[in-house]
């Protein structure tokens, strides 16, 4: 299993570590920021056996077989998505955390209102439309399907630098890949935009850019490669919903509260209707009063707190925390 190291394993972005630890794993040598081949394992499932990988690199040795599952973003799995002599990767779930979204970023005073634009508006021109970014092929994807460009270029296909690796027909339109910071490119090589993913958009407004569009969003995924298969496949289906849990029993609060005895139907009822339950509450009776365990949206904790305490007289009202929910 490929474990990200990067961006999905810092506390401000994912913090994978810490899904483990809340999935009920027992997961060393992968605190972030100290992330350690050498000692990197899980104590309490030697079945899984965990190795450090860059998201960008996890696509092609998922395909070629060298994990069999990793833990992606989307957008790297899509960008990486054809790769020569390899197999399909595959999702097995959203994780929901870690996301971002890949957009195109231009300078802050351009007057540019669409891609379209970009292209219309230096038609002609000697120098070619410049586009730095690190996902070159799904940059090269939104160009294409761009209906200005089909317009003016046809079914050319823009320009991809790569350094090593150059190809596509079309010098007027190139898209060079970036080193370092995506953003900087926009002055320091006078690019017309760029492509690049981004969580808050401050590193935009620093560089003193804006987003002209989006292309997509994306957040952290359990993927398979070929060689998933078999018992591997049932392991990585378990690994998923145990993941999936810790991230997911983030949005709940676990909640107890007292009710009279003579409220307990019409609480049920109000709890099923809102579907705040799975079955049905669950539900310890006493002689006066009756406790009830739930589970409540963060979202609207507010909300059903304050109808079950001037609705239905709940009193002694406890919200916990949730590490994991599974379904």
């Amino acid at each position: 299993m490929g474990l990200p190291k990067g961006s999905l394993n810092k506390k401000e972005r994912g913090n994978t570590q810490q899904v483990f630890l809340d999935a009920g794993y027992d997961i060393v040598g992968y605190e972030p920021g100290k992330e350690s081949d050498r000692k990197l394992k899980i104590a309490n499932d030697l079945e899984i056996e965990l190795s450090l990988c860059r998201p960008q690199d996890a696509p092609r040795d998922l395909s070629q077989g060298i994990y069999d599952v990793a833990i992606v973003g989307e957008d790297w799995v899509r960008e990486r998505a054809i790769v020569r002599n390899g197999g399909q990767v595959r999702k097995i779930g959203d994780l929901g955390y870690g996301k971002t979204g890949l957009i195109i970023g231009v300078p802050s005073e351009s007057k540019y209102g669409s891609l379209s634009d970009i292209f219309t508006e230096n038609q002609g021109r000697a120098r070619p439309v410049l586009c730095y970014t690190e996902y070159p092929n799904i940059t090269r994807q939104c160009i294409v399907k761009n209906s200005a460009y089909q317009n003016i270029f046809g079914k050319q296909v823009p320009f991809i630098d790569a350094g090593v690796l150059t190809e596509g027909d079309n010098e007027s339109v190139r898209i060079i890949t970036s080193a370092g910071v995506t953003e900087s490119y926009i002055k320091k090589a006078d690019a017309d935009f760029i492509v690049d993913n981004t969580q808050t958009g401050s590193a935009l407004k620093e560089y003193g850019l804006r987003i002209l569009e989006p292309i997509m969003d994306s957040s952290a995924g359990l993927y398979a490669g070929p060689a998933c298969v078999g018992w591997k496949e049932e392991k990585a289906q378990e690994i998923y919903e145990m993941l999936k849990g810790a991230v997911y029993g983030k949005d709940y609060f676990d909640v107890k509260f007292n009710v009279p005895i003579d409220q307990v139907t019409s609480v049920k009822g109000y709890l099923t209707t809102e579907g705040l339950c799975a079955d049905e509450p669950t539900l310890s009776i006493g002689e006066k009063f009756a406790q009830v365990n739930i589970l409540i949206p963060r979202l609207r904790f507010p909300e059903i707190c304050s109808s079950l305490k001037n609705g239905y007289g709940a009193k002694s009202i406890v919200r916990n925390e949730v590490k994991q929910y599974i379904e």
